[in-house]
């Protein structure tokens, strides 16, 4: 059946590949995107049969005209990646939050009753899953500066100080957002929630892991790891690569995210909560800064210089399983060195 669709960011990143994938099956969509990333006009591949309102999501009256008759929201707009420092904390919850607010505070006002689809985030978790031989599941405390300079890079068991095994996290594991972005995150996870509880709405928040592929932005600190070393090889630079490249994700192709959007919205039966939006193939960073200098045959070759951020954190690998019962959605792109380069 076709519905009627606003994506929000449709004209960045993840927002077009799910406004392709929509219109590809019969749906009408609205985009609502500010443009900001594209000061020279709507870029090449936002299509031209869907309306766009040009405008910011902080605007209500934006979010009044984009809204109007629509039967589902996929709210992409966002800023992201881990950001400069902590200056930037109110372009974050400016941007995000009270984005988010604005547009929950138009669907209270016009009645909404349709779907929510919210683009989350791995990064809410803080770090994964742990397990210590002796004591289980365990939370190890934030790292510090210090264990960042000398090389200490996974935490230990904060129980006995032994090393720890990575595990695959779950939708229900406990959420410690340890960034400004992740921060925003969870909170719009919070605003949405409450938005639904309050009007029966179904909200689901798909918690990306790392997104990589075509449409990546370029050259700019609020990106994702797989952007900011596609954007040193394009200048000629070799992607520095913090820690020892040890750290574990999950790459996810945009194409899938894409897809688990599209199914979010339209399954027969709406899901209400978290899940997770990965590939189930965990791979290290440097796995990825050496697929990106392949994928650009360019000869460089990645540069691990140790230290690190501390808003980052070691290893965070998702389950997908429960995206799988409740979506169908399983990730169907192989790892492309090629793709996460363009």
């Amino acid at each position: 059946m076709s519905s009627r669709i606003l994506v929000t960011g449709g004209a960045g990143f993840v927002g077009s590949h799910v406004v392709d994938l929509l219109v590809e099956d019969g749906h009408d969509v609205v985009v609502l995107d500010s443009l900001v990333a594209h000061p020279g006009g709507p870029p090449p591949w936002l299509r031209a049969d869907v309306e766009l309102v040009a405008a910011d999501v902080r605007d209500p009256d934006a979010w009044r005209h984009a809204a109007k008759g629509v039967d589902g929201v996929c709210h992409q707009a966002a800023r992201v990646g881990l950001g400069v420092d902590f200056g930037d904390v109110r372009r974050y919850v400016d941007d995000n939050d009270r984005g988010t607010a604005v547009g929950l505070w138009v669907l209270h006002e016009v009645g909404f009753r349709g779907r929510i689809v919210l683009a989350s985030s791995m990064v809410v978790y803080g770090e994964g899953r742990y397990r210590c031989v002796r004591h289980g599941d365990v939370r190890p405390g934030p790292r510090t500066a210090a264990d960042l300079e000398a090389g200490r890079f996974d935490p230990p068991c904060s129980q006995c100080g032994q090393p720890l095994r990575w595990a695959t996290i779950g939708e229900d594991s406990p959420l410690d957002p340890r960034n400004i972005y992740a921060a925003t995150k969870l909170h719009q996870e919070h605003l949405c929630r409450a938005f639904g509880r309050e009007h029966s709405v179904a909200v689901t928040a798909l918690r990306y892991h790392n997104v990589y592929g075509p449409r990546m932005p370029r050259d700019t600190p609020y990106a994702g790891v797989a952007s900011v070393f596609r954007s040193a090889v394009e200048r000629g630079e070799r992607p520095r690569v913090f820690e020892d490249g040890g750290q574990t994700r999950d790459f996810v192709h945009v194409r899938d995210v894409a897809r688990a959007n599209v199914a979010a919205l339209t399954v027969d039966e709406p899901v209400d909560g978290p899940l997770n939006v990965a590939s189930g193939t965990p791979r290290t960073v440097l796995d990825l800064a050496h697929a990106v200098c392949a994928g650009a045959a360019s000869g460089l070759e990645p540069m691990v210089v140790g230290g690190g951020r501390l808003g980052d954190v070691r290893h965070v690998v998702a389950s997908p399983t429960r995206a799988a019962a409740l979506l169908g959605f399983k990730a169907e792109e192989p790892f492309r060195p090629g793709e996460a380069a363009r």
